[in-house]
């Protein structure tokens, strides 16, 4: 049966729809910059494909130097102004913001389908994370900032920077914008260069709109990186991406003593010793592959006991073999609603053919091909570009010489990891310098206590996966995974204010010289 595109979801409907609600952001033929409150056309205007099915779509309106330094500049002037407007005004500006982003709910979700490739429900899941999340937040942000005591917390010297990567553009971007503002800072955030514009125009109209100094600009990450990040009028940083830029990042940052949030990469481990709770893993093990594994607490790597392998796999495969995947928006019949998928494209089309070649090398390099799944399994529509899209596949077994032995896919591609000893389970496991998260799948809760003790992941689940988190719980990372202040709940708050003047105050990270605090986690 052929399929189509659902009506009223198409990208030319999308398009028309932004700028029909936000005139001021959108052009006809492309995006505005939003500086010093008011969106203008500048930047070197360029096309980007959408990895769904490679439909071309506004790419982002790239900025100079110069233009860089003048948008910093300008949202200084704005923070000085925003630090003293009142909490009880900010709350209350911030709180429009929010309503009205929940107004464009679903066209902020399209936006993500075509941009990024997110499955309707998961691109609607990270509008809503976002919006609960502030939520929590304007619930709290009294008693996080001890107003009106001698305790009270007050804004960073300079606006917040942020730099972020594109798969989470709500969840995590504008939602911790949302609460640096509700702190009492100006903010300033770049678009991603791989997708996620759109949807941070439109939600940076809405913020905007409701009176929250918030600025948008679009440019290459090595050419404003430092303007970004140097520049002496800013009062933080907050990064998330890949190690690599990461690293250039805390670099930069060494001699400037700034607040910084370095959220990195990690590879992320499911260890599993003396197990039987299979049904319950296999669950785990499905959720697991939404969005392609394409964020950051993804576990792409299982460390599995041998003997325990027959029965591992008796769960694993199938799960495997029944992920559902392809096009967002293809529907048989127009009163269809949109399909119930684990995963759409990866980001774009270079990704899917590096995941190819990176299968192919573990092979080479010794691996077994446990499992490699069809691309043409997928639903789509007849004749569509599927370059980006891949099938899930797995490797067992593959040489500590593959390129991603101490490295996340940031995709489909498991590799499963044979042990004998539990010395061996906790040395493959903390293999990659630092994670972000990692679980234990066992009976034997004495192993797991004293494993969580010896694991290099800030989060640990015991027979469960961890996650992200939102409002009241913790986030960081440990080695490599992370530089700088921890936030979730209170700690982000604490990250982005200073303490009342003369008061000694540590901040709660990965810094030289910090141990965890398993209390906070």
């Amino acid at each position: 049966m052929s399929l189509r595109i659902k009506p009223g979801t198409t990208w030319g409907e999308v398009s028309a729809r932004s700028r029909s609600i936000a005139p001021e952001a959108f052009r006809p033929d492309g995006l505005r910059n939003l500086i010093g409150g008011e969106w203008v056309d500048l930047g070197e205007r360029g096309q980007h494909q959408s990895p769904i099915d490679g439909t071309v779509i506004f790419g982002p309106p790239r900025v100079d130097h110069p233009a860089a330094l003048d948008a910093v500049r300008l949202a200084a002037e704005e923070h000085a102004r925003w630090a003293v407007v009142p909490l009880r005004e900010r709350i209350e500006r911030v709180n429009a913001a929010v309503d009205l982003i929940e107004t464009q709910r679903e066209l902020l979700a399209l936006m993500l389908v075509w941009e990024i490739g997110k499955p309707w429900r998961i691109a609607l899941a990270d509008v809503d994370r976002c919006v609960d999340g502030v939520h929590w937040y304007l619930e709290n942000i009294t008693r996080q900032l001890h107003a009106g005591t001698p305790a009270a917390r007050t804004a960073l010297s300079g606006p917040v920077s942020n730099i972020a990567s594109w798969n989470y553009p709500m969840s995590v971007q504008v939602h911790a914008e949302l609460v640096q503002a509700l702190a009492g800072n100006a903010v300033i955030a770049k678009t991603p260069s791989q997708g996620g514009f759109h949807a941070l125009t439109l939600a940076h109209a809405l913020i905007r709109r409701a009176g929250v100094p918030v600025t948008l600009i679009s440019g290459v990450g090595s050419h404003l990186g430092d303007i970004l990040i140097q520049s002496p009028e800013i009062g933080a940083l907050a990064f998330v991406g890949g190690r690599s830029n990461g690293r250039k990042a805390a670099v930069s940052l060494a001699d400037t003593g700034r607040r910084h949030i370095l959220e990195q990469e990690g590879l992320n481990a499911w260890g599993i010793w003396d197990f039987s709770q299979w049904d319950q893993l296999a669950a785990q093990l499905h959720k697991g592959f939404e969005y392609a594994k394409q964020r950051c607490t993804a576990y792409p790597r299982y460390v599995v006991q041998r003997r325990l392998l027959p029965k591992f796999l008796d769960i694993y495969l199938p799960v495997v073999r029944g992920l559902r995947f392809g096009h967002p928006l293809a529907v048989a019949s127009d009163d269809d609603p949109l399909p119930e998928l684990d995963f759409g494209p990866v980001i774009h089309a270079t990704k899917a053919v590096a995941l190819s070649e990176q299968f192919e090398e573990a092979l080479e390099k010794g691996a077994a091909p446990l499992f490699r799944g069809d691309r043409d399994s997928g639903t789509f529509l007849d004749d569509q570009d599927r370059s980006a899209y891949i099938a899930p596949a797995t490797v067992l077994d593959p040489s500590t010489s593959w390129s991603l032995h101490h490295a996340e896919p940031f995709g489909p591609l498991d590799s499963i990891v044979l042990v004998d000893t539990e010395a061996e389970l906790l040395a493959a496991m903390n293999v990659s310098n630092g994670n972000l998260v990692a679980s234990i799948a066992t009976d034997d809760l004495d192993l797991a206590a004293r494993f969580s003790e010896e694991l290099r992941a800030f989060k640990i689940g015991i027979n469960k996966p961890r996650s992200r988190g939102d409002r009241d719980e913790v986030f960081g990372g440990l080695g490599a995974s992370w530089k700088g202040a921890f936030v979730g709940g209170d700690l982000l708050v604490d990250a982005v204010t200073r303490g009342p003047k003369g008061s000694e105050e540590r901040l709660f990270g990965n810094f030289p010289g910090y141990s965890k605090l398993p209390a906070r986690r």
